[in-house]
């Protein structure tokens, strides 16, 4: 468990540390153009982050249920999150997905990171309304990961 809290503890200094060097570095054009895009990874990875010490209180503290077997999830989760922030960032970049109809010109890229943060911080419904959306745009089956968790609610 300590190994798992030491990893996540590491990935949100790294995290922070990435924004700040986007504050004080002076930053190539061409890491300009996708600095919404790195910044939409980055903090879907704090969501992941947040949810998944979140999660090692509940079940070490609360619940007293820890299970060694998990901490592959916790390393993994993370990186899916991240992953979920640059594909909530496509999707909303292609509008695919709109966040509000009136959109205030003043929100700069909050309303990205809000999205971004959401899809990173609850991987597992993010992947499933993408999934209901290539199922509609497209055509596209759904996984059948997610067949089978909609199957066992």
């Amino acid at each position: 468990m300590k190994k798992v809290i030491a990893y996540q503890v590491v990935l949100l200094l790294v995290i922070l540390a990435g924004f700040l060097l986007f504050k004080v570095l002076t930053i190539p054009e061409w890491i300009l153009q996708i600095k919404l895009a790195i910044n939409c990874c980055m903090i879907a990875a704090l969501g992941g982050i947040l949810y998944c010490l979140r999660s090692v209180y509940l079940n070490r503290c609360v619940h007293n249920r820890w299970d060694e077997q998990w901490e592959v999830w916790y390393y993994l989760r993370p990186i899916t999150s991240s992953i979920c922030g640059v594909v909530a960032y496509l999707f909303l970049k292609a509008s695919l997905v709109v966040l509000d109809a009136s959109q205030n010109v003043d929100s700069g890229e909050y309303g990205y990171l809000a999205f971004a943060f959401l899809a990173g911080l609850n991987v597992d419904k993010f992947v499933e309304k993408i999934e209901d959306l290539g199922k509609s745009l497209f055509g596209i089956e759904k996984s059948r990961v997610s067949k089978s968790s909609s199957e066992n609610k």
